[in-house]
């Protein structure tokens, strides 16, 4: 750069920062500066590289130069670079194939999709506030960069003991090989630490929700680690209990108590409800396992010959929905519904709600990552009074159980 051009520039630098122009954007003073950076450096490289290969005898010289625009966090950058006749010539600053010079850039734009824009909107967001034009399929094949991330994370290993689990499923649509719209579950199986800090150990996607499927889940949670889960809090999927007792025969399994309310509460008259829900609540917010077995008794004397087929569900999986009467409050709370991960699940669907149908599991899951990801760094401190609740589960599973 000629000294007649560094005064124009840093003229022109002057003028735009009094304005509060940016100064490295698409018409910004030191633009010119950023692409004479580059295309020096380009330059340099070829001339060390010439150099490098004649010295070992080679014969290699210029043939010419390749034009592209790079994307940058400062705008689009226009470089030449040098070509060498036998191909050899492998630049570093920006590389063959290079779009996306600034990982500033990707970062950004990956943040953007983890929070559910949409490809147009951050094309919008990068050229409005860049200067660079980026397609759809850039953008997507920037969001593929976390592939291998996920991947890492899907088969990473796994603490030995999780006192508590919750397991449930999420449902969306995605469109298949042939391009039809079907039903996707994603399992997602969240997990509490020995700590009592929070993370989601896997999630697996399936196309519907079944206990066969929960079996194959429940395999990789073993192999990749897990020894032992002490308690499993699950809905009332049919089969459910026996897949988690058929991979961890310890692990005491409880069934969500608002799950079943409210598949009971479908099969109730709606004039009948608010009684039968009065007389229920005698039942699971009872202090002790012989008081909820005498208001259950109650409510079939009640409500049995009316409503057989409701009652007969609560005594038939009473085992696992009892579970909980056998901790404490403090415990009880944690256990007795799948409201933890529920809870997961608003905040995944805040993130995909914008999206109608996925076009494929791959561009679902993806996402539901990325959304993980952020969703995580807010897990940064244990479950409330979880020092008492562990000291009580170590009582309670002395052989199991450790925190010291």
């Amino acid at each position: 750069m000629t000294n007649e051009e560094l005064d124009s520039v840093m003229a022109k630098a002057k003028e735009q920062f009094r304005k509060g122009e940016p100064l490295f954007g698409k018409n910004g003073a030191f633009h010119f500066m950023l692409e004479n950076f580059l295309n020096t450096a380009l330059e340099t490289e070829m001339e060390e590289h010439l150099a490098e290969n004649k010295g070992n005898g080679g014969k290699d010289r210029r043939n010419g130069k390749m034009r592209k625009t790079v994307q940058s966090e400062y705008g689009p950058v226009e470089i030449q670079t040098p070509r060498d006749r036998d191909g050899s010539f492998e630049p570093e600053v920006v590389k063959k194939r290079e779009t996306i010079l600034a990982e500033g850039l990707s970062d950004k734009i990956i943040s953007l999709y983890a929070t559910g824009q949409s490809t147009r909107d951050i094309s919008k967001f990068i050229e409005d506030n860049y200067g660079s034009s980026i397609s759809a399929e850039t953008i997507s094949h920037i969001t593929d960069r976390v592939w291998p991330e996920i991947q890492s994370w899907r088969s990473r290993s796994l603490e030995d003991v999780y006192p508590i689990v919750w397991l449930d499923a999420i449902h969306y649509k995605v469109k298949d090989d042939k391009g039809a719209v079907v039903s996707r579950a994603i399992y997602n199986v969240l997990g509490v630490d020995r700590y009592g800090f929070k993370d989601l150990l896997g999630m697996y996607v399936s196309q519907n929700e079944g206990a066969n499927f929960w079996l194959g889940v429940l395999t990789d949670l073993k192999n990749r680690g897990v020894k032992d889960i002490l308690v499993a809090c699950v809905d009332g999927l049919k089969g459910f209990p026996d897949a988690i007792n058929a991979v961890f025969p310890q692990t005491d399994v409880q069934l969500c108590i608002v799950h079943q309310i409210r598949n009971s509460l479908k099969y109730i008259a709606s004039k009948n409800q608010k009684e039968f829900l009065a007389d229920l609540k005698l039942v699971y917010q009872a202090a002790t396992l012989e008081k909820a077995e005498t208001e259950l008794s109650n409510l079939d004397s009640k409500w049995g010959e009316k409503y057989p087929i409701v009652i007969r569900s609560w005594q038939e999986n009473w085992q696992n929905l009892s579970r909980y009467f056998q901790y404490t409050a403090e415990i009880r709370k944690l256990i007795y519904t799948t409201n933890t991960v529920e809870g997961y699940h608003r905040q995944i669907r805040k993130v995909t709600k914008t999206k109608g149908v996925f076009n494929s599991d791959e561009s679902l899951l993806k996402l539901v990552y990325l959304a993980y990801r952020n969703i995580k760094k807010k897990w940064t401190m244990p479950l409330a009074n979880w020092s008492l609740i562990a000291q009580q589960l170590c009582i309670r599973f002395e052989n199991r159980f450790r925190i010291l």
